[in-house]
């Protein structure tokens, strides 16, 4: 007989090819543990001139949830060899984010980037996992359109994020399944995800 140890636990996951300028460097994947209510990422892109790495960034975290709002965050970051560290957690009714040179206090309902919940479309503010910047942000609605997804002419809804130093592109299916991204940085240069 199985046991309820035995049985697989509920999980979603988003894996997604990382391009720059339309070259491929890397990937990053989310999973949510739905019944434990946890997301784990994890991200690793390298970009190479004439065969030999630029550039490397590697990022892990792993999130808690109720509902829509964070109880716990531990992400560590290594950007062009510069590593850094985020801890957050709820300490008397409000969440508590904590750096190498900086702790501050959110508030009660704290969300980060979490592309994979659309709840993120009606904020206002978003906390950055990478470096605990604590950002104000402006949803705009693109509309409807048909993007390709695993091949396929999938309909979806557009969105821009945009943030101090970032200005993001989403798209969602209509039952509200993360489909896609792209980010343009202050440089110019394009960073798009899709789906694998």
């Amino acid at each position: 007989m199985l046991t309820l140890a035995s049985m697989p636990v509920e999980a979603k996951e988003w894996a997604f090819t990382v391009l720059l300028d339309g070259k491929e460097i890397g990937y990053h994947k989310f999973t949510l543990n739905e019944s434990q209510h946890e997301l784990k990422s994890e991200a690793r892109y390298n970009v190479k001139f004439l065969f030999v790495t630029a550039y490397r960034y590697m990022h892990d975290a792993q999130e808690t949830w109720q509902g829509d709002c964070l109880s716990k965050l531990k992400a560590t970051t290594e950007d062009g060899g510069v590593r850094s560290w985020v801890n957050g957690a709820m300490q008397d009714g409000q969440f508590v984010v904590e750096t190498a040179k900086s702790k501050q206090t959110l508030g009660n309902c704290t969300m980060s980037f979490a592309y994979w919940n659309p709840s993120i479309l009606q904020q206002t503010r978003l906390l950055n996992p990478q470096n605990g910047d604590w950002l104000e942000t402006k949803i705009k609605s693109l509309g409807d359109e048909t993007i390709q997804v695993r091949g396929q002419s999938v309909p979806s809804r557009h969105y821009l994020l945009e943030a101090p130093k970032f200005h993001i592109e989403l798209w969602y299916s209509p039952g509200n399944d993360w489909l896609a991204l792209k980010s343009t940085t202050p440089e110019g240069r394009v960073i798009t995800y899709q789906l694998r």
